[in-house]
């Protein structure tokens, strides 16, 4: 059995935080130092993701599967989870798949409804760094500058490269599945499938990856659920307004 790879802190309730597409458990380091202060966190990298192991086979069916084993192999009967993106989707099929094993859900930035393929650019600029001819971090960024102009999003794939050995880089996300396996990012949740705990949905107000109609298919999915708006804050809510993300999750979990 491959088991994905995490870091924990703090003790108390567990707390499990998925990260979205090319991320890393890394990403929420600096929320998870506060919300240790009341859970044990556990900061997951998925398959194909930050430490994680890499596979052939990528889709939320199997993320929720390595999720599964992950709760059994450290003895977590339950726990609350929060999801981003395309943790979220893991996060909600999960919940309904093992009701039990959630204590309470928490979906960052993403609906339960089909997205389609929109990272074209991303995997175009990711396919186009060459490591054998690249040496530096800086190079592989004026790679990325051909494709993608916001440096946040170039920053924020930079984040994966490590150097593999003394003489080469590398990335640690597994480029060729997640390219192959692209349009299983934006599968819906399953037809009437139903999770009928404890449910916060978190929306950028910047961000259009949540519209007014999603809110009926939410309401649908998750009876139990309410839909918060971050001010100032795109698809990256966390990162972009820390102080209330961090607030409205902090309020639904000790509330």
């Amino acid at each position: 059995m491959n088991l994905v790879h995490s870091k924990i802190l703090g003790s108390g309730a567990p707390l499990i935080i998925l990260h979205g597409y090319f991320g890393m458990g890394d990403n929420w380091k600096s929320q998870a130092n506060q919300l240790a202060k009341n859970f044990q966190v556990h900061l997951i990298d998925q398959r194909n993701h930050g430490r994680s192991f890499h596979s052939d086979d990528f889709d939320y069916e199997l993320m929720v599967v390595d999720l599964e084993n992950y709760m059994n192999f450290h003895s977590l009967k339950e726990a609350h989870i929060l999801g981003h993106s395309m943790g979220g989707k893991t996060a909600m099929l999960f919940a309904v798949e093992y009701p039990e094993k959630v204590k309470s859900l928490l979906v960052a930035d993403i609906a339960p409804k089909y997205y389609s393929p929109h990272h074209d650019q991303i995997l175009a600029a990711l396919n186009a760094v060459d490591f054998s001819k690249i040496a530096l971090r800086t190079e592989v960024d004026e790679v990325l500058k051909n494709y993608i102009e916001e440096e946040g999003v170039r920053q924020f794939l930079l984040k994966n490269v490590y150097r593999k050995n003394k003489n080469e880089l590398s990335f640690r996300f597994n480029l060729q599945s997640l390219t192959e396996n692209n349009p299983e990012i934006g599968a819906s949740l399953p037809a009437f499938s139903q999770y009928e705990g404890a449910t916060l949905f978190l929306k950028g107000a910047n961000s259009n990856y949540i519209s007014l109609e999603d809110s009926f298919l939410m309401e649908a999915h998750f009876p139990n659920s309410n839909i918060t708006t971050i001010p100032n804050a795109g698809h990256w809510l966390h990162a972009e307004n820390p102080s209330d993300f961090l607030k409205e999750v902090l309020d639904f979990l000790l509330g």
